[in-house]
């Protein structure tokens, strides 16, 4: 099966499969970590993932923002008082000291994120001090990506400058819209000028690689207006960009009753959004990854789709060999090669749970044999949109075949509305169907077909 970078855009297709569903970083979806996990178990846990001996990739998040975004779905905490992070990356601090003492920190941290939030709320002394504490406690491979995320309209040149100097090498800031309207309705006004400035200010810093977020979906959003968003984030010439569809869920996220409903696209406009993103985005010399995600075919994203490499973990599409994720703070998931760990998501908990001296774990799941074989079929077929028997046959020592027998009249009835080509070597995936992926990754989910959990983003 040879891969192929086409996409096709089929509206009628979309239509009919646009329904609810994980987003797959990880397997189980992360709507299965369960609060009766024994926390007791984690340093066993670490334990066996020392004995693996693993890389590492380290997640940071720091959950402020200094103003809401209308849109955001993330665990967030809104305050104009900076000094709520002092005490924060106090305990921050002294988990990093608790947990490094249960790792292997011998064992090189092949990746690293800070995320949020807006981790650019902290002072340049506040970076450098976590900074420095990471380092104590863990050694970096010299290759290792480094990344941060960046709210543009806080930070200015010389704090570009800052995180470049202590050593993040890659960074991500979201652009969501760059049309004034759309920016007052969701309350995240970023002029065009300053965009183009922050870019130029990253670039002459030499990050080696850029990504910037949009949205579709929007309020005021039309197809004209987001066509200008497309062809300005082309011309500002990102290494790589996030496309998402808004989801808009104010029973679970309250801010987002600030948007005017009224003012919220049809369904029919997002379709043509979206087919006017990759075909615009396909012109202006960007390859389509997977899921929301495009980057330039000089992107080792795309190199190492191409030569099968490409993974997938709670940080999105990586590059790296297997490592264990471990995170940091409030409401982050490790992730282990055999389970998945979410830390408290209320500070107060969070904050008794380090003074207690125990991991400030919230819940958690213990991944079965099954779960891991179904990790890999979902994984292949996420990252590079075919699947190949063999290869899974052999690691996990089943006959392909039988193990999936119940999944073959689902996978036909794809293969009849051409999302898939089934092939007695494998599944391939047509260009129809790659923006469907989640729906063909959601035949092998086990998890899905009994789960309860109701507020998956749509599939388009």
């Amino acid at each position: 099966m040879q891969f192929s970078n086409s996409v096709q855009f089929n509206a009628p297709l979309l239509q009919k499969y646009d329904r609810p569903l994980p987003r797959y970083t990880s397997y189980p979806p992360a709507s299965e970590l369960d609060p009766r996990f024994n926390v007791q178990e984690y340093s066993q846990l670490i334990a066996a993932s020392n004995q693996r001996n693993f890389p590492l990739s380290l997640y940071f998040h720091i959950p402020f923002c200094q103003t809401a975004c209308y849109f955001c779905g993330c665990n967030v905490i809104v305050s104009g008082n900076k000094n709520i992070a002092a005490t924060y990356l106090d305990y921050l601090k002294r988990e990093i000291e608790q947990t490094a003492q249960h790792i292997n920190t011998r064992r090189p941290v092949v990746q690293l994120h800070w995320g949020g939030g807006t981790p650019n709320y902290l002072t340049h002394d506040q970076v450098e001090q976590l900074w420095q504490t990471i380092r104590q406690y863990f050694h970096f491979a010299p290759n290792a990506e480094i990344s941060v995320e960046v709210n543009p309209r806080y930070i200015d040149t010389d704090y570009i400058q800052m995180l470049r100097s202590v050593g993040f090498n890659r960074i991500s800031f979201g652009i969501q819209d760059f049309n004034p309207k759309v920016q007052q309705a969701v309350n995240r006004i970023q002029p065009t000028e300053m965009l183009f400035d922050r870019m130029a200010a990253i670039r002459a810093t030499q990050f080696e690689s850029v990504n910037v977020d949009l949205i579709y979906g929007l309020p005021y959003q039309t197809l004209e207006t987001f066509t200008d968003t497309i062809e300005k984030t082309i011309a500002l010439n990102p290494d790589r960009i996030a496309v998402f569809n808004f989801a808009y869920v104010p029973q679970f996220k309250a801010v987002q009753k600030n948007i005017p409903i009224e003012a919220l696209p049809s369904t029919a406009d997002k379709m043509a959004m979206l087919q006017m993103t990759i075909e615009t985005l396909g012109k202006g010399g960007y390859q389509y990854i997977g899921m929301d995600h495009f980057a330039k075919p000089t992107d080792e994203l795309a190199i190492a789709q191409v030569n099968g490499t490409l993974k997938r973990n709670f940080q999105g599409y990586t590059t790296l060999p297997e490592a264990d994720l471990f995170a940091f703070g409030l409401t982050s998931i490790s992730m282990l090669h055999d389970a998945y760990i979410q830390n408290q998501k209320h500070l107060s908990d969070y904050y008794r749970a380090i003074d207690a001296g125990e991991f400030p774990i919230e819940r958690g799941i213990k991944l079965s044999a099954d779960d891991l074989i179904r990790r890999d079929v979902i994984m292949e077929l996420m990252c590079e949109f075919r699947l190949t028997k063999t290869a899974i046959e052999s690691k996990h020592g089943i006959n392909y075949d039988r193990y999936f027998q119940s999944e073959q009249w689902d996978l036909k009835a794809l293969e009849a509305d051409g999302l898939l080509q089934l092939h007695p070597e494998g599944i391939q995936v047509t260009p129809a169907g790659r923006l469907l992926i989640r729906n063909i990754a959601a035949i092998f989910d086990t998890h899905l077909r009994r789960s309860t959990f109701s507020s998956f983003s749509k599939a388009i």
